[in-house]
């Protein structure tokens, strides 16, 4: 959980103050800082692109005006377009991280005291660009899943990318003192030492595309399920989660890497391998889900399942709350940095209302920051009255 004071949310100014403005000084009537600022509150507030943007500002500008300097009054819509269309993406993100990095967080789980990073992709589905012949924009998140924030992203214009996209998404997040977890597209050696080398801790699912080393755990996995015993030392973790009416079973195991285990040199830091076993019922039949991974961690059965557990929460609480919070996938913004600093700022801003402890669903904090701007500052302070 983030504790915002409100002075924090107001000195959000400072962090930008470094920032390279990309505009013209030809005509440029608007401190950059505050046309951000602005762009922030407005996308809290229920805007969703420039115009929206300039409208929510208008009708807000008395509020502005006590907090922001704001010398040639609100900026307009072309405003809003240029920067966000000429603003570069990481230079961007960065100066939000750094005022993410000046708050006190803090995290109560079953993760050892560590920091939990999910790293996945998801497609921004209508953002093709048919006439200049590009498909949709995928974008590359770290989400700080014991925390709810995201902290950073990397564009890329295909999903199969992902792969050159995760080490440069490691080059601008902070990993020291966290455990990484990524799906089989991410499950690379250069990710891993990436990894080790940056002070953090993996887990990285396996598929067939890492081939024998894949067989391997699964044969050992595999042994063990059927035999109930195995060569190296093992530790078994059980969850029960019930709800709609139906009661679900996962069970993981860990178990200390064999030395004999194919590859295990060229795998940095490789400590331990797991298996996370779904059980659950579909039409009155029971059924089971195995996925197998690779880690650094040391056989810590709890821990090793805090770990995989967290992992779905990007696609079960970022993605899915993208969609329906802020409909992103249905954004017709083509222009590819007006998309992800648009992107990026429904990440950040969707962290800032997930902070917030009242009980309303994202889409109705949303609107209520749009009704009132008391209202918008509890998210922006992370408080509620």
């Amino acid at each position: 959980m983030l504790k915002i004071g409100e002075q924090d949310a107001v000195n959000i100014l400072r962090f930008f103050d470094d920032l390279p403005d990309p505009r013209s000084k030809v005509n440029r009537l608007h401190r950059l800082g505050d046309v951000i600022v602005i762009a922030v509150c407005a996308v809290i507030a229920n805007a969703d692109g420039s115009t929206a943007i300039a409208k929510w500002a208008k009708l807000n500008e008395f509020w502005l005006k006590r907090h922001l300097a704001l010398p040639n009054g609100i900026p307009g819509k072309d405003t809003f377009r240029r920067v966000l269309g000429l603003l570069n993406p990481g230079v961007f993100q960065e100066c939000f991280q750094r005022w993410l990095e000046s708050l006190d967080v803090s995290a109560d789980d079953g993760s050892g005291g560590k920091r939990l990073v999910a790293i996945d992709g998801k497609t921004l589905r209508r953002s093709h660009d048919k006439r200049n012949g590009l498909g949709a924009m995928h974008i590359v998140s770290a989400w700080a899943s014991n925390h709810g924030i995201t902290l950073g992203q990397v564009a890329t214009e295909e999903k199969s990318n992902e792969i050159t996209a995760i080490p440069q998404l490691l080059e601008i997040i902070d990993v020291e003192d966290a455990i990484v977890t990524i799906d089989p597209a991410g499950c690379q050696k250069n990710i891993a030492a990436q990894i080790v080398q940056g002070g953090g801790d993996y887990v990285l699912a396996l598929k067939g595309n890492q081939g024998k080393l894949f067989d391997d755990v699964r044969l050992l996995m595999n042994c063990y399920f059927r035999n109930g015993s195995a060569d190296c030392p093992i530790s078994h973790y059980v969850e029960a989660e019930e709800g709609h009416g139906r009661v679900e079973e996962r069970q993981y195991y860990q178990m200390t890497a064999p030395s004999w285990l194919h590859g295990r040199s060229e795998w940095k830091g490789l400590k331990t391998i797991g298996a996370a076993v779904r059980i659950y019922s579909e039409d009155g039949v029971q059924k089971s889900a195995t996925r197998y991974y690779v880690s650094s961690l040391r056989r810590n059965g709890k821990q090793f399942a805090t770990a995989v557990r967290n992992h779905w929460s990007i696609e079960n609480t970022l993605h899915w709350s993208l969609d329906m919070t802020f409909r992103e996938d249905e954004s017709r913004v083509r222009h590819r940095t007006s998309t992800q600093n648009l992107s990026w700022l429904r990440r950040f801003t969707l962290s800032l209302i997930k902070q917030h402890p009242g009980k309303e669903s994202n889409i109705m904090k949303r609107r209520m920051a749009g009704w009132s701007v008391d209202f918008l500052m509890q998210i922006l302070t992370g408080q509620c009255t």
